[in-house]
């Protein structure tokens, strides 16, 4: 049996109620025009406030997050780390506000989380998104290069002093930072203020990690000249590496747009860029490696690169990162076998998670055979529990 069939130890955590509920949801999930009824049904609901978040919370919430607060996180947590061997990376998944306040209160969100980290061996990174500390579209200017009225520009001056809190802080405590990737005409900006958070904390060890979307093909030019600049100036690479989340979105406004698409031209030519880049993480010096990844043979390969260039299994400079509710039979397996692995664990009030919950959905019916893997991995287990 190959590792990632082993069910008993991929669902060991579920009761027969959260199996039988994880089969019901992935087999509506399979259901395309479903899926686009179901979102547009709930968005409209949550919209004129009728009183469907308790259905929400009880079926498609409770299965991809671990709660509103990060107290309500922290059974889910212990289960999975006293019990599995599995830690989380505790998520706060409200997404596309704008204004000061909501920054604010997101900086002291995060580093609530990494109070969190320094207490608990269970949660080893601390998360946010680039827009969690700024406006998307102040991201965007500066990604396209024009000038920045005064105004703008101490509101810049602003994003930055939240990054430079959090990561000081974070040096302090010892708690890795993953800072996530978004869409194409906004990252520049941020990839540019994250190098430079780098090279200012990532002296000793990789502390701040920036994150590669490698179904965009110009990713690995970048990693690669990252790598020259980091290694003239002297400071260690943090990487989370992969495959993307905005894909519909950057295909069709590169179509409108009339500018050719940053995407790779199929799910072939991503696979193969995104193992290009885990093996030039592996093989080269001051370089630290989160692989988020829910496809089988990149977890091998991974498992066979950290073999041949000789690094243990528990090296805390390579982690194994599956979202929570998916590819359970990935994470359990890999951390069965000694592995470092996280699960994304998100929360969040339910009416601010709803748009994260919707792509999950969205992502789980346009890749092909995801849902279908776990379908069939649940149709295994129930029948070795003779449900």
């Amino acid at each position: 049996m190959k590792l990632f069939d082993n069910t008993e130890v991929a669902f060991a955590l579920k009761t027969d109620s959260q199996l039988e509920r994880a089969y019901f949801l992935f087999k509506m999930i399979q259901n395309e025009p479903m899926v686009r009824i179901g979102s547009a049904v709930t968005n409209f609901a949550l919209k004129v406030h009728l009183p469907v978040e308790g259905l929400i919370r009880s079926t498609v919430f409770d299965h991809f997050c671990g709660g509103v607060t990060e107290e309500d996180c922290l059974p889910i947590i212990d289960n999975m780390y006293n019990n599995g061997n599995v830690h989380s990376v505790l998520d706060y998944s409200v997404e596309g506000k704008d204004q000061e306040v909501s920054f604010d209160g997101a900086l002291e969100k995060i580093l609530k989380i990494v109070d969190f980290c320094e207490e608990k061996k269970s949660i080893p990174y601390a998360v946010f998104k680039p827009t969690g500390f700024g406006r998307f579209a102040l991201y965007q200017k500066i990604s396209e290069g024009k000038e920045l009225s005064q105004e703008e520009k101490e509101e810049w001056s602003r994003v930055e002093a939240r990054y430079h809190k959090v990561c000081k802080v974070a040096v302090k405590k010892d708690v890795p930072l993953l800072i996530d990737a978004e869409e194409s005409w906004m990252q520049d900006a941020a990839d540019d203020l994250i190098e430079s958070l780098m090279e200012t904390y990532n002296k000793d060890k990789a502390i701040v990690f920036n994150t590669l979307q490698m179904y965009r093909h110009d990713r690995m030019d970048y990693l690669k000249a990252l790598y020259k600049r980091a290694s003239e100036k002297g400071f260690h690479i943090g990487m989370k590496v992969v495959r993307g989340a905005y894909m519909e979105k950057e295909r069709e406004r590169a179509a409108e747009k009339g500018y050719p698409s940053p995407i790779c031209k199929n799910k072939k030519a991503t696979d193969i860029n995104y193992d290009k880049a885990i093996e030039f993480i592996m093989e080269h010096p001051k370089m630290a490696l989160f692989a988020g990844t829910h496809n089988e043979e990149s977890s091998y390969l991974l498992m066979d690169l950290a073999k041949k260039y000789g690094i243990d299994k528990n090296d805390n400079r390579l982690w194994f990162g599956q979202l929570f509710g998916m590819s359970d039979h990935i994470s359990y397996n890999l951390a069965n076998q000694g592995y470092n692995v996280a699960k994304y664990l998100p929360f969040g009030p339910v009416r601010d998670v709803m748009p994260y919950l919707i792509r999950r959905a969205e992502e789980n019916t346009s890749v092909a055979g995801q849902t279908s893997r776990e379908l069939n991995l649940l149709k295994t287990e129930r029948k070795r529990r003779k449900l």
